[in-house]
């Protein structure tokens, strides 16, 4: 697997599209969550926007200084996902979120792309100085919570709200 994190650049664009347009799709169909977040706040056909509110800068609205990164399968020049690291928690991230959001295209799922990106995601934590990375995921999402395991993910515990429960885990960098 030739896989790297990249931020977003015209030179991506065709790529975005592809990607987003499918994963769009398989969201209506499959009425899926739609992580990372960050890349559905904005409206990707309007890519300078896009482009440029991508990233949070500073803290705002409840939204904490972000990075988010798309991963680029080299050998096919491919998108097959996107990482969302939140450069520190606040109250809500604490108790779900996490540092790292985190999702695979649909036609990419289950070939271990997650589990890689994650890796190159806790790199950028390092660098970020974030010593202690908290990843969390939907409790019936079982490819994920493997994913974030095999990354040395330690179940702390599991929080509910309005039915949903979600599984918190530290990776210790």
């Amino acid at each position: 697997m030739n896989i790297e994190l990249v931020k977003l650049t015209y030179e991506y664009k065709e790529q975005l599209f592809e990607m987003l347009e499918e994963w769009k799709n398989d969201i209506v169909v499959n009425h899926i969550d739609m992580s990372p977040r960050a890349i559905w706040v904005n409206d990707f056909h309007n890519f300078d926007y896009y482009l440029k509110n991508l990233n949070i800068k500073e803290e705002k609205n409840g939204r904490v200084p972000d990075t988010t990164l798309f991963c680029l399968d080299k050998d096919r020049n491919i998108l097959v996902g996107a990482v969302n690291i939140r450069h520190y928690l606040n109250d809500e991230l604490l108790k779900t979120g996490g540092h790292i959001g985190d999702g695979i295209r649909p036609s990419e799922r289950r070939k271990g792309y997650a589990t890689a990106m994650i890796a190159l995601a806790l790199e950028e934590c390092k660098k970020l100085g974030i010593n202690k990375v908290l990843m969390c995921c939907d409790k019936n999402n079982i490819g994920s919570a493997k994913s974030i395991i095999k990354n040395g993910g330690v179940l702390e515990n599991e929080v509910e709200e309005n039915g949903h429960t979600e599984q918190r885990y530290w990776i210790q960098l």
